[in-house]
C-alpha cells in the first residue's frame, strides 16, 4: 500500500443569482470504469500559493471567470480527503470559498490537457436539488455546506 502524497487545494462554491451552483462532471482518465462524479471548480495549489490564490487561479483556468483572491472572502468549509486519481494517491487538504455572481457563461478554454481528458461537462445545479440527487457529489457534504453558507 502506497503512502499518499500531501496536497493542498483551493475550491470555489460559485453560486449565481438564481441560487444555482456550478459543478463539473468528470472522472479518472486512467480508470474510466470508476464512473464519473460532480465537483466544484478548483484544484491543487502551485508552489507558494495561498488557498485563495490557488482557488482564484483555478477558477479562471476552469471557467474563464477572473477574480482577485481577496474577492473570494473567508473560507466557508475545509476538509481533508484521501483519494486515488490518475495513477496517484493523495491526501488533500481543501479550503472552500463561496463566491456569488449575477451570472457567468462558463469558458473552459483554459483547461489543461489532463483536465480536458477528465472533464465531461458542466452544469449550474439548483441548490435545492443537491440534497435529493443520487449523483455522486464531492465533497459528499456539499448540500449541507451550502445550506449553511449560501442563505
Amino acid at each position: 500500500m502506497s503512502t499518499p502524497v500531501a496536497r493542498r487545494a483551493g475550491r470555489v462554491l460559485l453560486v449565481d443569482r438564481q441560487d444555482r451552483l456550478l459543478l463539473f462532471r468528470g472522472g479518472d482518465p486512467l480508470a474510466p470504469a470508476a464512473g464519473t462524479w460532480w465537483f466544484t471548480p478548483g484544484g491543487g495549489l502551485d508552489a507558494g500559493e495561498s488557498f485563495a490564490q490557488g482557488a482564484a487561479r483555478e477558477l479562471f483556468e476552469e471557467t474563464g471567470l477572473r477574480v482577485a483572491p481577496d474577492d473570494l472572502g473567508q473560507v466557508v468549509h475545509t476538509r481533508l480527503t484521501e483519494f486515488r486519481w490518475n495513477g496517484g494517491h493523495y491526501l488533500q487538504d481543501e479550503e472552500y470559498f463561496l463566491l456569488r455572481v449575477d451570472a457567468h457563461e462558463v469558458d473552459c478554454a483554459g483547461l489543461s490537457p489532463l483536465e480536458q481528458s477528465s472533464f465531461v461537462e458542466h452544469r449550474w445545479w439548483p441548490i435545492a436539488e443537491l440534497s435529493a440527487t443520487t449523483e455522486t457529489l464531492y465533497p459528499v457534504e456539499l448540500a449541507e455546506v451550502l445550506a449553511r453558507v449560501a442563505v
